[in-house]
């Protein structure tokens, strides 16, 4: 029988990082899949009366996750009930929320884009031990060290979570799927070119407090006559957003919750952000860029531009961790699909 590894998928991001992952494992073993779940008391309590509903935990997000694993026809198994003792890996999208059931299997984070700021409240939840989930947001993720090694995206950001708090032993810079080939953007069939695109983030929906109309304002200005269009965040209240856009940018200024950011981005002459991890296909494709993150600061945590192969990276130490006496074997065959390419 071919060992068994689990999947914790989040995000629509997180979860088609993970389905690409488990396309160089599939052929040697059984992959199966899990939206992200909790089973301590507290955090169960919490989702119960719906604090958790615009996370990964809850919601919409979390029906995404499951809709997508369950179109692709892939094994789900929820909460990894149905194999737990038979698990030999779990590839984690965060590491906020590690379920003790998974204590003594060998365990994969990757990195799925930008962490948050780490804020006052964050530093209070840091300080007192409590699950990284708590500060409501990502500052924390990467940063819990209880994970066997840690995918990471960049040189930049490996420095990062290990000033964090995880072992730089256990981090490898491998980028991070659908994050690493941002070129392949410049050939799209997007239908407009010239203007200034806004990446708006869900900081409402997270319980964060923002004053949309100012942010609107400011980025009218910036645009200073040209062609506006605006990208909604997945989570966010479309009708209320939608609403504000309408009613404070010229004529003609264009809003859209779905479609490939990274190809809108590609056609702009300028991009304005929040708190968006689309901040970095903006300077990588050379874009004029506005962000509430120090530019400096993104500039050193740029992420690994590597044509396409941080899922193949990243399923190659998957392999290391199951099979350590194969690992010479891996990576021979590794090195050689690498000089081909």
């Amino acid at each position: 029988m071919k060992k068994k590894i689990l999947f914790i998928v989040g995000s629509m991001n997180q979860t088609t990082q993970m389905h690409k992952i488990s396309m160089y494992l599939n052929d040697d073993y059984d992959c199966y899949f899990t939206p992200f779940y909790t089973r301590n008391p507290i955090g169960s309590f919490m989702k119960k009366i719906g604090l958790f509903n615009n996370t990964i935990l809850a919601g919409k997000i979390f029906n995404n996750a499951l809709n997508y694993l369950k179109y692709h026809e892939l094994n789900i198994d929820y909460k990894g009930k149905k194999h737990i003792k038979e698990y030999e890996l779990v590839f984690m999208c965060t590491d906020m929320l590690v379920p003790n059931h998974l204590k003594n299997i060998k365990k994969v984070w990757v990195q799925e884009g930008m962490i948050d700021k780490l804020n006052n409240w964050g530093r209070i939840v840091r300080f007192l031990g409590l699950p990284g989930y708590f500060a409501g947001n990502t500052a924390l993720n990467g940063s819990a060290n209880l994970c066997d090694v840690y995918c990471a995206a960049s040189e930049g950001f490996a420095k990062y979570i290990s000033k964090m708090g995880t072992d730089k032993n256990k981090i490898r810079v491998t980028g991070t799927p659908n994050m690493d080939n941002f070129a392949v953007a410049l050939n799209n069939s997007f239908p407009h070119k010239n203007y200034v695109l806004v990446c708006s983030s869900d900081i409402r929906e997270l319980g964060g407090t923002e004053n949309r109309i100012e942010f609107i304002n400011k980025c009218v200005q910036k645009a200073k006559g040209r062609k506006m269009i605006f990208k909604l965040h997945p989570n966010e209240k479309f009708e209320r957003a939608n609403k504000e856009i309408i009613e404070n940018t010229p004529k003609g200024t264009l809003a859209f919750q779905e479609g490939n950011t990274n190809e809108m981005i590609a056609n702009c002459d300028e991009l304005i952000t929040q708190w968006s991890t689309v901040v970095f296909v903006g300077l990588a494709l050379g874009k004029k860029v506005d962000s509430y993150f120090d530019i400096n600061f993104l500039n050193e945590l740029a992420m690994e531009q590597n044509g396409g192969k941080s899922a193949e990276k990243i399923a190659q130490i998957g392999k290391e961790l199951i099979e350590p006496k194969k690992l010479h074997i891996y990576k021979q065959l590794f090195n050689q699909k690498c000089e081909a390419a």
